[in-house]
């Protein structure tokens, strides 16, 4: 697997800046570590950010063509007054990425004054990523997905990440198979379980498929959520995807590779808050849709959980880990939320009724 480097001289990224088309200026880099695939700087002048700049991975996305395309694509139907503007900026050459010794490389806009969270605990900041998630659909819900590339293949298709899974545990460690037993005991009683969702009742989208809370910026200001962010995995794929990745990060308070399972939650008012924000746009979601949610907030924690584990079995070969055991940590954490959120399905089908009654 291709191996990002960790660190870049001034120097490699002034060089870098100047494949695209900005002025001239000395300009300073500052690292963004959040990311778990690509290498990522904000561009300042001073101390002001400007640009952001992001190399690709390649290993993760071979079709670096037809990734740039989708974003390309996305960014120009997201336009709207409450949806705030991201450009692409160019190369000399008139591409939106360049590639160089160190790899492929984008930059695009900085929205001044904006911020992510992790995390919340506030209702209002829940109500707007609902809300952006939703206007997000909307302004996509026209593009035809006969044009978008999907730039990692059944990114989100249970039979190839059990597949995958089952690969894993053939070619593992003993002793890493001993340490993640209960894990895999988790993995293979939930596998049968989701196999229940029906995916021929659900209309295809244009969807981001990976609608974290950090995915999505907010105005420092106003606290208004103002669009999302990371678009690589924009392809086709199911609303309850982007529903169920913002479900289990909105609504539990705990970092992705929380050890402490007691601190990972499931706070009701905090999906309420979601939905309701979500509720706030013109309808656009069907019947089916709409009963697939509460599933999709099993789903999504659990395929994420699923890959980390795989992950760990074969040895870190994908996420970016800071130790030798946290992409076991990452799956334990997101399938112990798997199991509270089952166990609010009741209450989310009843909060979903009641906030979608007059769509």
């Amino acid at each position: 697997m291709e191996s990002l480097k960790t660190t870049y001289t001034p120097e490699e990224l002034q060089e870098v800046l100047g494949c695209f088309v900005v002025e001239k200026q000395q300009f300073n880099f500052q690292p963004l570590t959040a990311g778990l695939i690509n290498d990522t700087f904000l561009v300042c002048n001073e101390e002001k950010p400007l640009y952001v700049l992001q190399r690709i991975n390649h290993a993760i996305f071979p079709d670096i063509s037809g990734l740039m395309k989708n974003v390309s694509s996305a960014l120009d139907a997201l336009d709207a007054n409450d949806y705030s503007e991201i450009r692409l900026l160019k190369t000399r050459e008139g591409s939106y990425f360049t590639k160089v010794t160190s790899g492929y490389w984008r930059l695009m806009s900085f929205i001044a004054d904006s911020t992510t969270y992790n995390t919340t605990e506030k209702e209002e900041t829940a109500f707007e990523a609902g809300r952006v998630i939703g206007n997000f659909h909307l302004l996509l819900q026209d593009q035809n997905l006969l044009e978008y590339t999907d730039t990692i293949p059944r990114f989100h298709d249970m039979t190839l990440r059990e597949q995958q899974f089952a690969d894993a545990l053939a070619t593992a460690d003993d002793s890493k198979l001993k340490i993640a037993s209960d894990a895999i005991a988790f993995a293979k009683d939930t596998l049968n379980t989701l196999k229940d969702i029906q995916m021929d009742a659900l209309q295809a989208r244009v969807c981001h498929n990976d609608t974290k809370l950090n995915n999505i910026l907010f105005s420092k200001e106003t606290g208004k959520g103002l669009c999302l962010i990371d678009l690589d995995t924009i392809m086709k794929g199911y609303f309850f995807y982007d529903f169920g990745d913002a479900i289990r990060t909105v609504v539990n308070t705990a970092p992705e590779d929380e050890k402490q399972l007691e601190l990972i939650c499931f706070k009701e008012h905090l999906f309420s808050a979601f939905v309701a924000g979500l509720a706030s746009n013109p309808a656009f979601l069907s019947k089916a849709e709409l009963e697939s949610l509460p599933m999709g907030a099993v789903f999504m924690p659990f395929i994420h959980g699923l890959r980390a584990l795989t992950d760990y079995l074969e040895n870190n070969r994908y996420y970016k880990v800071a130790y030798e055991n946290q992409n076991l940590d990452r799956c334990v954490s997101l399938f112990d939320f798997s199991k509270k959120a089952l166990d609010k399905i009741p209450f989310m089908e009843t909060e979903l009724k009641r906030l979608f009654s007059n769509t």
